[in-house]
């Protein structure tokens, strides 16, 4: 029997008006759609497309994407509203994968302006500009027509990714050119394009001036360009003229803009201004305004600001994450772990952010613990993860775990690369460092700041400045950090006149000095005797850049002075220093001293040191090598016996070497190596030959008391760094250079060993020292012998 037509409408239009209760959205949405699904089912009903595509809206739009799914493949031939649902559902979820494959399966007769703007949208919102782009135009070459919608989303993804001006003029041109051009929407996307780029300020403020209806996002967007920009006079100038309707969001993004840039003060100030204004702080001022609080270390200012939180607002979710990094970045991991504890409902925000606390604090212990804790994961925290191991000395870690989160399912973005990439730079493994650089370029990510400047740093500690230098100069674009990594390369590699090149041309580019800057050029200048320079730089901190030299910065200048012989011009530095001289600042006058023979002023340093970090061995080993260098071996035994009965214990010097895949670790009269035997007796010969070239064993190293010269000459043999060198050239093809890293400083007989045996044996020999890196090359070393 044919079913009635008019109970089949009449049913058809009551499941409807059901589903047209569930949007929009409300809490008993889902539910209700569930109901109607299954009495649907239930009662064998039959839907007409319109029902299966609003039950497929509900779903998507309440993130239960299985469910719509399951309908959608149900449909023998899904209309063009439910192929757009779809799209739309999976971009908003972040899978734009599985929503390009329904696009790509939707025939071309099917699609229009409303799902290429989905797609384009899609792809914007998970930050993958040049997609959005490639398909805009995908779009024009098929003949459909943008609208305002289009230029709106194609413009936020060109923001993604804009470089020059002339990419902005010809989506303006475009935009223009359909009319679109003059819808506020539009033009605001165009401002915050325009505003990318300082070069481009201009252009963005003449379409702020032209937008004849400027909403509150046309406001907010150019001062948030002069923020973004540093260009804060000219954002608070533009905010004095808005509405004080409006004031809130520009407010706000002037607070978080002053944050990003460091200028806590100045953050707190406009607070205040708004609390003076009567503007009532949201959700978004709290959390830059505890952000100050935590990166400035003004706990007791972040204390105040949680407890007002508390008396006066709903204490929000992501406030809870803030308060977190509060109280870790101010050294209060129980407070930091009591309020995540506390938390009703922790996402992977919180779990992340109280994992990049223990990180970034070197609690790596407790980061492993909450590492294995967490159920959850996403590529973030595998990033944190891996990037933390390797910024506190745990690079082999740190490579074990990329290579788990790869097995894992995660597929490593450029900024995971980056973490293993400096996993490669802490245990100076070339090889390893250079597959990762093949695996980012055949993948596209080698362009990206993260990976670029994550790869200088890699090869300019594997010894490859070289390599380093064509990387920052294949980068399209160079950051301030890019610039430090390149400044510290050359540095570290005796390439002192080069970094301050480097720098002199950094500020050409228009590149703002910070202070991560200002310590690589001075450890330039430093290690290349370049005294007077490294003096006006550092004199240039405070009144050209308004930086304040910290205790780092002191150090430096203490070391560029000291290592140069100029003792009492460091003195008088440190007299007049406007806080107590920290142990960085006194290691860098003993280090000097005990160079120098500066007995008076090294024992001076020394029991400073002793009384600021008397667990640091360094000091001990430093002061008593002094006095066995002047044969004082009374006070050398009576340092030595300090050292143990304060229970501190040297750190064994240790070096290694790459050959093949392996890294080969040795130590001093280490007997465990492979084949050692024929290390020794290869090492043996090579002392007798450099012996016939000139080279004398300089026996002042030996920090024991013997008398036998010979004996003395034997025990330098052993150093370790001499043990890993030998074992490359056994083991290495001739033509290639020896690596070689130690974790402490070499002595100086090994200095002009290596640079005997560069000339005797015809190879490269790279050896970086806790210090910096030495180039031995036909009998001369990068340093010039100034280490």
């Amino acid at each position: 029997m044919q079913p009635n037509p008019d109970l089949v409408r009449a049913i058809a239009n009551r499941y409807a008006a059901n589903l047209r209760l569930c949007l929009p959205l409300r809490r008993t949405s889902l539910q209700l759609a569930r109901a109607v699904h299954g009495n649907i089912i239930t009662f064998g009903f039959q839907p007409r497309a319109h029902i299966l595509n609003r039950l497929i809206d509900v779903y998507c739009k309440s993130s239960e994407l299985h469910y719509a799914r399951q309908l959608f493949d149900e449909i023998s031939e899904p209309d063009k509203i439910a192929r757009t649902t779809m799209v739309s559902g999976y971009c908003a979820s972040g899978d734009v994968t599985l929503a390009r494959c329904v696009f790509e399966e939707t025939p071309l007769s099917m699609r229009d302006t409303v799902m290429y703007n989905a797609m384009i949208t899609g792809f914007t919102h998970n930050h993958d500009g040049y997609s959005a782009i490639n398909m805009f135009c995908e779009m024009k070459r098929q003949g459909f027509k943008p609208d305002n919608f289009t230029f709106a989303s194609v413009l936020a993804g060109l923001a993604l990714v804009v470089e020059e001006e002339k990419d902005c003029v010809q989506f303006h041109a475009a935009a223009m050119k359909s009319g679109a051009g003059y819808i506020t929407s539009v033009l605001n996307a165009l401002v915050s394009v325009y505003s990318k780029c300082a070069s481009m300020l201009s252009s963005a403020r003449k379409v702020f001036d032209e937008i004849p209806e400027k909403d509150e996002r046309s406001w907010t967007t150019m001062i948030t360009g002069y923020v973004k920009n540093g260009f804060f006079d000219s954002g608070q100038d533009l905010l004095e003229g808005m509405d004080e309707n409006m004031r809130l969001v520009a407010y706000n993004a002037m607070i978080s803009g002053y944050v990003h840039r460091g200028l806590y003060q100045e953050a707190l100030e406009m607070v205040r201004r708004m609390v003076s204004s009567g503007i009532e702080l949201d959700e978004f001022t709290y959390p830059s305004l505890i952000r100050a609080c935590a990166t400035a270390r003004l706990l007791q200012l972040g204390k105040q600001v949680h407890a007002y939180v508390l008396r006066r607002e709903n204490f929000s979710f992501h406030l809870d994450n803030s308060l977190v990094s509060l109280y870790y970045k101010c050294g209060k991991f129980g407070e930091a772990r009591a309020i995540f504890d506390k938390m009703q409902a922790k996402d992977l925000v919180s779990w992340n952010a109280l994992l990049s606390g223990y990180v970034s604090s070197g609690h790596i212990g407790e980061a492993k613990l909450l590492f294995k804790e967490m159920k959850e994961k996403n590529i973030l925290t595998w990033m944190i993860m891996i990037s933390g191991l390797a910024d506190n000395g745990f690079g082999e870690e740190g490579l074990r775990l990329f290579s788990c989160m790869r097995k894992e399912g995660f597929e490593p973005c450029d900024y995971a690369f980056s973490g293993a990439i400096k996993s490669c730079a802490v245990l100076g493994a070339y090889g390893n460092g250079q597959q990762f650089h093949a695996q980012l370029v055949k993948i596209g990510f080698d362009s990206t700041l993260s990976a670029g400047n994550a790869l200088i740093t890699m090869y300019a500690k594997c010894g490859v400045v070289e390599e380093a230098r064509q990387v920052f100069l294949a980068m399209p674009c160079q950051d301030s950090v890019s610039w430090n990594a390149l400044i510290a390369a050359l540095g570290q590699h005796g390439h002192g006149t080069e970094a301050v090149d480097a720098y002199e041309e950094m500020l050409k580019e228009g590149i703002r000095p910070d202070r991560i800057t200002f310590l690589t050029v001075l450890t330039a200048c430093s290690h290349a005797g370049l005294v007077e320079q490294g003096r006006r730089y550092f004199d240039s901190m405070e009144t050209f850049y308004s930086i304040h030299p910290g205790p780092d910065h002191y150090a430096r200048l203490i070391d560029l002075l000291c290592r140069s012989g100029r003792f009492s011009e460091a003195e008088s530095v440190i007299k007049s220093l406007p806080f107590e001289p920290t142990a960085q600042i006194w290691e860098a006058l003993l280090s000097a001293c005990r160079v120098y023979g500066n007995m008076e002023l090294g024992i001076i340093a020394a029991e400073k040191l002793f009384e600021l970090i008397p667990e640091h061995d360094g000091t001990y080993m430093l002061l008593s090598n002094m006095y066995a260098a002047t044969g004082q071996w009374e006070e050398m035994a009576r340092v030595r016996k300090l050292m143990r009965d304060r229970g501190v214990k040297k750190e064994l010097a240790c070096s290694w070497v790459e050959v093949g895949p392996q890294v080969h670790t040795f130590l001093v009269d280490d007997t465990s190596i492979p084949e050692s035997q024929a290390v020794y007796n290869y090492l043996q010969e090579l002392c007798e030959e450099m012996r016939r070239f000139g080279y004398v064993p300089d026996t002042s190293f030996v920090l024991h008391d013997v008398e036998s010269d010979g004996h003395k000459a034997d025990m330098l043999t052993t150093h370790s760094e001499k043990l890993a060198v030998a074992y490359g050239l056994m083991k290495l093809p001739r033509g290639t250079a020896i690596r070689v890293f130690k974790n402490l400083r070499t002595c100086g007989d090994c200095h002009n060993f290596f640079r005997c045996l560069s000339r005797l044996v015809q190879r490269d020999i790279i050896l970086r020292d806790r210090k910096r890196f030495h180039h031995f090359r036909n009998g001369e070393c990068s340093c010039g012998n100034f280490w």
